[in-house]
């Protein structure tokens, strides 16, 4: 009997098709020469953060590079995707941009940024009945994040100093003055079900845990990530520096699978959906009306800014380095738990050419049309832009 991926009118094959029509993509000239034998190895939290490598995987597109890449093995925290890249489970993974900055700098790991993986794709989320309706209202308010060295706390704390309130570190159960905000880490699986129960006022995370309190527990977003910091970085692609010294041709095969996905779901964001769907080929615990939620534009009334258009979730390859600064001297102003003292000597523009490898990602970009495949910028300048940042 015919298994699923061997019937003609497959799923997955139906898709390939859809994805070759749709991008209007060359496939690679030379897949069969391609001989290194190293697999690949993905790791991956079950988040929309990481759908341009489950992407590639499903679509096949690292496959039609000549790549051996293993199915993506799904994790539940940071703390143990980041461990297990340490021991060299995965060799190829999305990360919190801060994450990278901390093992580069902290603990000497010679760890490199390749390519963003997407723009945008988090929120804070409170209760519907909830009385916080901006960054005001969080004093007194217990409010979970991913991970200290995230996208999602440096923002936060953004917020929470600009209306003059304190972000601590304390346990739950301690008294909390109206001007603090205390933050604690959850992994993004058990924030929905701490919300509901009362546990935390609200959090901050990466959809689709926005998404899924919205669809089953009618939560509210309080803000878009996108609509504090204009199409923002989140995750990146990252891999050991001699890692990369000695793949170069697979990770140049590599990135430009992911590049070709990202460029697949900007225009294909329902069969986005429904790819990664335990409804489809089951990469996200998720059925498709809560991812589909994510691939959706928000509503104008949603948002603080709906003239900078941007997307819930957008996706566009390139590590502007001005992002990369503007994270680093964040850093240095958010509260976290540990010894932040090595970002104080980081001299910024230094520390971020060290940090990030863009040479694959622009080849990529280049071979399927470039920055305009992704963004409206000006083709003056393309690879340089200015961070537009709004609390208020």
């Amino acid at each position: 009997m015919m298994d699923e991926h061997s019937k003609p009118n497959s799923r997955r094959q139906f898709l390939k098709k859809t994805a070759a029509a749709c991008t209007g993509l060359f496939l690679p000239n030379a897949v069969n020469a391609f001989a290194k034998s190293e697999t690949i190895r993905l790791g991956y939290l079950p988040i929309t953060d990481a759908t341009p490598l489950l992407v590639a995987h499903g679509l096949g597109y690292f496959s039609e590079e000549g790549l051996v890449v293993d199915r993506p093995v799904m994790v539940r925290s940071w703390k143990i995707l980041v461990e297990s890249f340490l021991a060299g489970k995965f060799n190829l993974t999305h990360m919190l941009f801060p994450i990278p900055v901390w093992m580069r700098f902290k603990q000497k790991v010679p760890v490199k940024v390749l390519a963003w993986d997407h723009t945008n794709g988090s929120a804070v989320t409170v209760k519907k009945d909830s009385d916080i309706y901006s960054f005001k209202d969080l004093g007194g308010k217990q409010i979970a994040v991913p991970s200290w060295y995230s996208t999602h706390n440096l923002l936060l704390q953004m917020g929470i100093r600009s209306q003059g309130l304190r972000p601590v570190i304390k346990p739950q159960s301690a008294k909390l003055m109206k001007d603090e905000v205390n933050l604690f880490i959850l992994p993004p699986p058990d924030m929905p079900t701490a919300l509901l129960g009362n546990k935390i006022d609200g959090y901050i995370v990466a959809d689709p845990f926005n998404a899924l309190a919205q669809v089953k527990f009618n939560a509210r977003i309080m803000r878009f990530s996108g609509d504090i910091w204009k199409n923002h970085p989140c995750c990146v692609i990252v891999a050991n520096e001699n890692f990369i010294h000695k793949n170069a041709i697979l990770i140049q095969k590599a990135i430009n699978a992911i590049v070709r996905a990202q460029d697949w779901c900007i225009n294909n964001p329902s069969e986005t959906a429904h790819l990664l769907s335990r409804d489809g080929e089951g990469y996200l615990p998720f059925p498709k009306n809560v991812l589909s939620k994510v691939f959706e534009n928000p509503h104008k009334n949603e948002l603080t800014h709906p003239q900078w258009n941007v997307a819930r979730i957008g996706f566009q390859p390139f590590p502007f380095p001005s992002a990369t600064r503007f994270i680093i001297d964040q850093m240095r102003q958010t509260l976290v738990e540990g010894d932040t003292l090595f970002l104080r000597d980081l001299d910024t523009p230094k520390a971020a050419d060290l940090l990030v490898e863009n040479s694959f990602v622009m080849k990529s970009m280049d071979e399927i049309g470039g920055m305009n495949r992704f963004c409206n910028c000006d083709m003056t300048k393309p690879y340089t832009r200015e961070e537009v940042v709004e609390i208020n």
